[in-house]
């Protein structure tokens, strides 16, 4: 077999394909490949007949020789017209296409794509999303380039390896594990920032691409109208396991931005608990502190230990994250102080945790409103605020991210979760 070293797919299209004796078959139409490798096999070659012949495909290891004279077929060759199953279209499924650059994390448009000969494979290497890759397709690549060489400007390629791709288009096969997996490491605000670039249908396809946790994530760093448009995309059971992994307060206001009919339909198709605590929240103006709050919250009972106190710490903190504060209170339920997760890592086992939290606790009532909250977080440097009703009853906290919201522009309030280590 004859390959080339490396290849564009635009400049493969360009290729007649002849039979074993040298004669014309017709023009190369496709390239398939496997679409859940690290970097894709190419499979086969779609081929158009001359005339109004039907397409059909040949293996690749059929192939000859391919070089700019056109691509010969090997003696015996085998072909097909019925298309085979699982495979990836690159020329009609990923030129064109919108895609997830995950390792830039950015939304980009695929103008070409990059093949490489490893052994006597062919793989799809890179997607080249810059004009270049335009220019090439047009078949202006040469001319434009040296005419802009005269005048000393340099057009360089952008090329995005493809383990590095995700597709966010509904139904697209056009994904890695590895890309995948990529998702999972960056900071929801950046997929939430890819996110919104897109279409809503874009979006619920790209958010069925995480797994729900993620997805969760990063649907509450959305904004709100995009993130509503989005779950008008997605199923009554997708919507109601999405919102039921997302904190509280975000959950309670994404339902609370939905239709009456939806939003009574998804609670009823929750766990009772989880709807019980979103419909508590609902039942609060959204600017206060009842309709800004969290459920989430570490809480401990007074008289016990510190061993005992991790030891439910280390229990609850796994449906909460991030642990801000431990909250002490009674058996009624009420707040009677606080610690840092610092001061009870350091504490002695024995000791009992009444004698190590700080009684004079700033905290806000259901009703207290969102800027009196955002002054008493700054004022005290808080990274969340107690909220109590008047018997002094522990319903949640508010996070400062949620209670400066109102005070600061949208756009730096989804800078804020940085600043708490997950």
């Amino acid at each position: 077999m004859v390959f080339f070293a490396e290849a564009y797919l635009s400049a493969l299209l360009r290729y007649g394909v002849y039979d074993p004796e040298g004669r014309y078959v017709g023009r190369l139409d496709d390239v398939l490949a496997n679409p859940h490798e690290k970097f894709p096999v190419v499979t086969r070659i779609a081929i158009k007949p001359k005339g109004d012949g039907k397409v059909f495909y040949v293996p690749w290891a059929d192939i000859r020789s391919a070089s700019q004279e056109g691509m010969r077929l090997a003696p015996g060759y085998a072909s097909s017209t019925e298309f085979p199953e699982g495979e990836m279209q690159l020329r009609h499924e990923v030129m064109d296409r919108q895609i997830v650059d995950v390792s830039g994390q950015r939304v980009v448009r695929v103008h070409d794509l990059k093949l490489g000969a490893v052994g006597t494979h062919v793989l799809l290497t890179h997607a080249d999303v810059g004009g270049r890759g335009m220019m090439r397709r047009l078949g202006w690549e040469h001319f434009t380039v040296g005419f802009l060489r005269m005048f000393h400007i340099h057009i360089g390629e952008r090329l995005i390896a493809w383990e590095h791709v995700q597709s966010p288009t509904p139904g697209g096969e056009l994904h890695v594990d590895h890309a995948r997996d990529a998702l999972k490491r960056m900071h929801p605000a950046d997929l939430a920032d890819i996110a919104e670039e897109l279409s809503a249908p874009e979006r619920a396809a790209f958010l069925g691409a995480m797994d729900e946790e993620t997805a969760a994530d990063a649907m509450q760093e959305m904004e709100p109208e995009a993130l509503v448009a989005t779950v008008g995309e997605l199923s009554d059971e997708e919507a109601s396991e999405l919102i039921d992994e997302m904190d509280p307060d975000a959950g309670a206001d994404l339902l609370a931005d939905l239709p009456e009919e939806r939003k009574e339909k998804l609670l009823s198709m929750m766990d009772s608990e989880e709807a019980a605590d979103l419909r508590k929240l609902l039942s609060y103006p959204e600017d206060s502190a009842g309709g800004l709050m969290t459920t989430d919250q570490v809480s401990v009972p007074n008289g016990i230990t510190v061993l005992k106190a991790l030891d439910i710490v280390r229990e609850e903190a796994q449906e909460v994250d991030p642990v801000y504060y431990v909250h002490v209170v009674d058996k009624d339920g009420r707040l009677l102080g606080m610690l840092s997760l610092r001061e009870l890592i350091i504490a002695e086992p024995e000791a009992i945790v009444d004698d190590l939290m700080r009684r004079e606790v700033a905290t806000v009532q259901l009703h207290t409103h969102q800027e009196d909250i955002a002054r008493l977080v700054a004022r005290y440097n808080l990274l969340a605020v107690p909220v109590i009703d008047e018997d002094g009853r522990l319903h949640g906290i508010v996070t400062a991210d949620d209670a400066i919201d109102a005070v600061i522009p949208t756009s730096f309030k989804k800078r804020i979760p940085k600043a708490f280590a997950r």
